[in-house]
């Protein structure tokens, strides 16, 4: 029973380990505000698994790291929609201007 346990312990570590580098890739490759929530919610998702992997200890199962798992993702759930909330918000507003050098006035000038 307990090599049990210590297997699924070093599986959700490694699966956790997985993810958080999968969600890491994909925050730092994509541009789009939506795709990179996703790869935030993956780096979460991991570091969940890795609290759970780690709430393995003796014999038993320590429930403090699975509160905080609960806990981690109510707030996930909340900044998520929070965060797709204005991830839309920015898509209707026409997007990111990156090549805006804030000269609103020399480009309203230019505009007449």
């Amino acid at each position: 029973m307990m090599e049990l346990l210590a297997d699924r312990a070093s599986l959700f570590a490694l699966t956790g380990a997985a993810l958080v580098a999968l969600g890491f890739y994909g925050f730092i490759i994509q541009r789009a505000p939506i795709r990179r929530l996703i790869a935030f919610n993956v780096i979460g998702s991991g570091i969940f698994l890795l609290f759970g992997g780690a709430s393995y200890v003796g014999g038993g199962v320590d429930p403090v790291p699975q509160a905080l798992i609960i806990t981690g993702i109510v707030v996930a759930l909340a900044l998520t929609a929070f965060a797709a909330t204005l991830a839309v918000r920015l898509a209707e507003s026409g997007g990111d201007d990156a090549d805006d050098d804030g000269d609103d006035d020399e480009d309203r000038e230019s505009d007449r």
